[in-house]
């Protein structure tokens, strides 16, 4: 139970509360023993999860989730602040302020004398040079410098895939990309008669990655493209599972042909047949 009597709540309520509440934990005479150990590498794999739980809560719709799930990637931000300070690196001052003069530097036609009379796209393309300025200010002299190696493959393979494309690297059309396509499944199967399986891995990753590319030039997202077809997959062996349990059977007792029977019969329905 919580002691009302607890400087912490004498600590106004937000942000300078959140800061005194981590400040806490991390104290090593009174803090909490698990978070006094952690570290920025045994803190980042939380950092990523709870970035998916914000998509996951916008994506199923719920704001009471998504007001916890943001407090939970807030404290997370916090969490790298505190160890950042005791390190004598930045505080959460610090983080605000870079944060904050960023946002004012890459929206001159908001806080500059640029006109806001511009385009969705050309405000982009702005976006993107002023992201580039800070690279070269980084002294990030390669196109491809600065993608983070921590983001999801599919993520990352889109962003690498972008950055060599404003350098002209890049195939001039989506037929190109289909006849990629091709030639790299037909490596696949070469690899996989092979029965190399580190040839087979790599001509795989070379597939994946040729897809991305696909996706990039019809305009399509690929991450939201597969979570798509994660969720049409769930639901359609879930009716899978419904019919055959109607029929007093479930899918590990079940033949592969009933199984496909019920798959198709659930993609009909789907289709309104």
């Amino acid at each position: 139970m919580t002691d009302p009597q607890d400087p912490i709540f004498s600590v106004p309520e937000g942000l300078d509360r959140l800061r005194a509440v981590m400040a806490r934990l991390r104290d090593p005479a009174g803090g909490c023993p698990w978070d006094v150990e952690q570290s920025f590498a045994t803190i980042a794999p939380y950092t990523i999860e709870e970035a998916y739980e914000v998509a996951d809560a916008i994506a199923r719709a719920d704001m009471a989730d998504l007001k916890g799930e943001l407090g939970d990637l807030l404290f997370q931000s916090v969490f790298h602040a505190r160890m950042a300070e005791e390190a004598g690196a930045f505080d959460l001052d610090d983080v605000v302020a870079t944060v904050t003069d960023k946002m004012i530097a890459r929206h001159p036609h908001v806080f500059g004398g640029q006109s806001r009379d511009k385009s969705a796209a050309q405000q982009t393309a702005d976006w993107e040079a002023e992201k580039a300025r800070e690279r070269a200010a980084r002294r990030d002299t390669g196109a491809l410098d600065g993608v983070a190696l921590a983001l999801p493959a599919l993520m990352r393979a889109e962003k690498l895939q972008k950055r060599a494309a404003r350098v002209g690297f890049d195939w001039p059309d989506a037929a190109r990309v289909l006849d990629k396509i091709a030639e790299e499944s037909a490596e696949l199967a070469e690899a996989r008669e092979s029965q190399d399986p580190t040839r087979t891995a790599e001509e795989m990753g070379d597939l994946l990655f040729s897809l991305v590319n696909l996706a990039r030039h019809l305009g399509v997202d690929p991450e939201t493209a597969l979570r798509a077809a994660n969720d049409k997959f769930v639901r359609r062996f879930g009716a899978v599972e419904s019919t055959l349990a109607a029929a007093g059977t479930r899918p590990e007792e079940a033949s592969l042909a009933e199984m496909d029977a019920a798959w198709d019969a659930a993609k009909r329905s789907e289709r309104g047949e």
